[in-house]
Formats: structure tokens, sequence, C-alpha cells
């Protein structure tokens, strides 16, 4: 059996996220204790501390302009009802949003530190209309409605207008610029269905905005549109998806990374002339930074297979970089960790399907494989420290983890070579690779094991009922049964979101009836862990619930783990060390 010491020693590093530097300070979120919570560094004593404690979970904070005060954003054990609260320079806490089971999506703070804006379905759960609060009185005005998802991405420096989104998948949307006083939108682009625009920065006089946009170009870039003219311009231009693009106060600095394949590339330019420069970490990611009041220095969250997340700060004067060990993990433990290589197949139909391969430091012929699948399905597994993962490597286990078609950072076209109807083709991806893996020498073919979370749940249960013979053990976390129950019990604010990526009840219905793992449980060989947060909003636990009723009414080998205090995702500490060490005693049991 595994010992629960052995899955804390991976469990126990934390994680560090959203770096806001605040006047001279430097803040973050971390779950040092547990819940994420506000830490603040002290870089005269090189020092980190607990700023403020809650009884849930922090998801966001933000600066308010001219103010030693924050917003930040928390939901109740896991339910995604995110509301807002305003935090001031004593660190009081005064909760803003007032309605428990609507959801708010922050939008920023106008230039001047007045007002805030924000978007919510209170209204009505399938729709987000948009609201501005006077930060003074507390009141909320809705200052836009309509029968769609709408978001805040900005403020015009007047303090007058907002930059605004219209969502219409989880990939595409148009923005333009709302007039707070007559409630009329200037919708800027008519390419509705095939581009991205997002992460808006307004220049100084507020005639140009910057944004990143895939906008007739296969990968996003940095481009410039002027509202006077409305041409839009690309800036810059890479041969992978820009992400992160975070300007400095005096606004002459963008920062920047390049998602090269899952591994992140930091970049910084000049807007006045064009210099870039770079500053690479080495193999990991980068997931956000902050400038310093100065513009000298960035505060950089990286994440590395071997250099678990933690802070940095880069000097653009000299290109020192530094890391500030804000977590408490152990140089030694790093050194125990192992660094993926690129293991790429081609598919049953000539397409190059890329995964991370992680291999025992100390491999032996005849190693249990496990597969870790992402969910999304738009999402990407990239080089960074994960837990399982790395606890399964220290047990002698190969992890392959695949980018499979459907995956971002591809490209526009990868990323939509599974949808709808096509959306088996992504598990004979899975299927291929895990075939090419089973003739490697390292390999034993009988014991080969996929674990998948959300999306990536689907594709588990998809691979073990339409590819019986393929994997002898399964773990599923909060995984997709059927895309019919799905789409009528899922959260009505994501319902329409999703059926542009699956397809609808309406006129897809008979082929999710044919996919569906729910209707394909007799075929099932593979023993099966499962495991379900109660609260989930996304894929709601009855998901799981008709999965485990099927297979134990014929007596197939299923072990469920149901936590009652979590959502989408496993939070809790010793709710992470319950299901980790149950994930890897479930493994040892097939495979030792």
């Amino acid at each position: 059996m595994v010992a629960t010491e052995s899955i804390l020693n991976y469990l126990q590093v934390s994680k560090v996220q959203n770096p806001v530097y605040q006047s001279n300070h430097l803040f973050y979120i971390s779950d040092e204790t547990d819940l994420p919570q506000i830490w603040k560094y002290d870089e005269e004593a090189n020092h980190s501390s607990k700023w403020l404690e809650t009884n849930d979970r922090i998801q966001f904070f933000k600066k308010v302009p001219r103010s030693e005060s924050f917003i930040l954003g928390m939901d109740v054990e896991g339910n995604e009802r995110q509301q807002l609260y305003y935090v001031d320079e004593h660190k009081e806490i005064e909760r803003l949003t007032k309605q428990d089971d609507a959801l708010y999506v922050f939008g920023g703070s106008s230039p001047d530190g007045k007002a805030i804006a924000y978007a919510s379905n209170e209204r009505n759960a399938y729709y987000y209309d948009l609201y501005m609060m006077d930060l003074e009185s507390k009141v909320a005005t809705r200052v836009y409605e309509g029968d769609g998802t709408y978001r805040v991405l900005g403020w015009h420096p007047s303090n007058e207008k907002l930059v605004v989104q219209e969502v219409f998948t989880n990939l595409y949307n148009n923005v333009g610029l709302l007039d707070l006083h007559t409630g009329e939108v200037d919708w800027w682009f008519e390419d509705k269905a095939i581009s991205s625009y997002d992460t808006p920065i307004f220049s100084q006089t507020g005639e140009d905005l910057y944004l990143l946009t895939n906008h007739q170009h296969e990968f996003i870039t940095v481009a410039k549109f002027n509202l006077h003219s409305r041409q839009l311009t690309f800036l810059i231009e890479e041969d992978w998806d820009i992400e992160n693009l975070v300007v400095d106060e005096k606004k002459e600095w963008f920062a920047y990374t390049v998602n090269e394949g899952g591994i992140d590339r930091g970049k910084v330019y000049h807007l006045a002339t064009g210099e870039t420069r770079s500053f690479d970490l080495g193999i990991g990611t980068i997931s956000g930074m902050s400038w310093s009041s100065d513009s000298k220095t960035i505060a950089i969250v990286f994440n590395g297979p071997t250099r678990t997340s933690d802070l940095y700060k880069w000097s653009i004067e000299n290109g020192q970089l530094e890391r500030l060990y804000c977590t408490s993990v152990d140089p030694n433990f790093e050194k125990s960790l192992v660094e993926p290589e690129i293991y790429t197949i081609e598919s049953f139909d000539g397409l190059r399907v890329p995964s991370f391969l992680y291999k025992p430091k100390e491999l032996k012929e005849d190693a249990p494989l496990a597969f870790w699948v992402h969910g999304g399905p738009e999402g990407q597994t990239k080089a960074e420290y994960h837990p399982v993962i790395q606890s399964l490597t220290a047990l002698g286990y190969v992890v392959c983890a695949p980018n499979v078609r459907g995956s971002k950072g591809y490209g526009k076209t990868y990323i939509h070579l599974d949808d709808v109807r096509k959306r088996m083709d992504s598990v004979q991806d899975l299927i291929e690779i895990a075939n090419a893996l089973k003739k490697e020498s390292f390999v034993d073919e009988s014991k080969v094991a996929v674990i998948g979370r959300s999306y990536g749940g689907f594709m588990v249960l998809a691979a073990i009922t339409h590819y019986p013979d393929v994997f002898t053990g399964a773990i599923d976390l909060v995984g997709i049964s059927s895309f019919r129950t799905f789409l009528e019990n899922t959260g009505p604010w994501r319902r329409k979101l999703r059926e542009s990526e699956y397809g609808t009840i309406e006129e897809d219905g008979v082929f999710f009836d044919e996919i569906d793992p729910i209707h394909h449980t007799e075929k099932i060989t593979a023993p099966l862990l499962v495991s379900h947060g109660a609260n989930d909003p996304r894929v709601p636990i009855g998901e799981t619930e008709q999965m485990i009723t099927e297979l134990r009414a014929r007596n197939h080998p299923v072990e469920y783990i149901r936590f009652e205090d979590e959502g989408h995702g496993i939070v809790k500490i010793q709710n992470q060390v319950t299901a980790y060490t149950a994930m890897a005693e479930f493994l040892e049991k097939l495979y030792r």
C-alpha cells in the first residue's frame, strides 16, 4: 500500500498565483496554509507572510487605482458562484454583491478608482448583464442588458466608457465600447464566429487599444486597434499563441509570454521602438506577471516540472532573474522531480499529436504506464509541476500527458478538429498514443491505466467503453458520462457556450446516445475509480452517480469517492490527500 506520507510530499507543495505590485509592496495568492489566501512579500526582509485570511478560497484580487484597496472574489466550497468583496487599507472586508445563487465576473476598476464594473447573471441565470458600482455608496447600476453572455474587459481612460465583450463560444467573441451615458455599444468587428479579442490595454490618450487577438490569424497575436479609423494593425506575431499581456504604469513596455507547445517563453516589447528582449526561465509555464511602479521589475509566477510554483523577479535594466522562494519547498525535493520529453506520434489520419512523456529516474523494463488526460476539451497540458504525475513517476510509472486534437495552443485548425461529430477522433488519438507506447521496450503493455479530469474524465470513460482492450485500469475525476444529461443539467449560464463545442440535444442527440459512455457500460473490462464533488456546477455530480449505479448493478469493480465540500476541483489539502492516496493505491493494487 502507498503511505499517505509519500503522497503528502507531493501535495504539500504550495502554489502561487496572481502577483500584484501595490505601491512598493508585492502581494500574491498562495495556498501555503491550505485555502488560497493573500500573502505579502517583504523585499527588504526577504520574507513572506499571510496578509489576509478568509473562510473561503480567494479566486482573484485586483488593486483599486489611486488607493491602497483591493477587490477580491470568493466562492463557497467550490460552488463557483463567485461574489465580489472590497478590502480597504485596514484589511476590513465588505461584501459588494448580494445574490448568493448568482455569479459575478469582475471587469476592472475605473482609472479614477471611484467605481468598478462587472458582469452577472443575477437577472436571469442564462444571461450575463453588465453593471457598474460606485465604491463610495456601494450602489450598483445595470448599464447593459441582453439575452447573451457579456463581459467587461476594461475601462476607457475617460472613466465614461467600458470595453465590453459578447461571448459566443469559449473560443470566439466580439468586443466594443459601451458608452455609460447612452447605454449604447459600438461593436468593432463583424467576424463573430472565427476570432477572439481579449486583454485590452488603452494607450495614454485613449485613441488606440492594444489587445490579444487571432483575427485573421492561426495563432494569437498582439494588435493595435485605432478607435477613430477602426483599423487593426498587428504589432507582434509569433508562430505560437501569445498570452499574458501586461503593460507597465508608464505604458512604455509590454510583457507577454509565448506558448511554445506547452512551454512558456517570456518577452518584453518597447512600444516606441519595437525593441524586444527575452527572459527565459527554462522548461515551465508563466501564469501571471505584474510590473513594479517604477517599471524596472516584473514579478513572475513560474511553474516548472522540476521547479514548483514560485515568484521570480526579472530586472529589465540588467536582465537579472531572482527566485523569491515564497513557498516552503525543499530544494532537495525539487532535485527528485522528473522533467518530461516531447513524444509525438502520427495519428490514424496522419495528424501529428504531441504529448509530454515522464519517465522515472530509475526506469526499469516493463514499467506500468499511466495517462493523464486534460480537460476542456480546449485545455492544454503544459510543462509544469503536477503532484499526481510526479508521485506516479516516483512509484516507477511512465506517465504520458497528451494534447490530443482539440487542445489549445496549436492553432485554430487544431483546436476545431474534435468539434461535435468529430468528438471520437480525439479519443482515437488517445488510443493511437497508447498503442504506440505499448510497443516501447520500457512499457508493460498489460499495465496501462488512463486518468482524466472533467472532459478528460469523458475521455477516460469513452476509451474504456469504445476501446475496452486498450486500458487495464481507469480513474475518472468529475467526468462526463453522457453529453445529453450533461447539457440538461449543467449550469444554465454554461449550456449555450458548451453546445458550440459538443453540439445540441435537438440536432445531435442521436449522436450523443451513440457515443455516450453511459450507454456502453457493459463493454467495460477495466476496474474503475471515480471521484466527484457534490457542489460541482460545471459537470453535475449526477454524471458520476448514474455511471456508478450502472456499474454496481452488474457488479463491476468500481470505487467511488464523493466530496461533500468540493466542486469541480479538489481544493482542500486533506481532500487532495484522500483522493490522490486512493488513486495511487488503486493503481498499485492493480499493477504490483
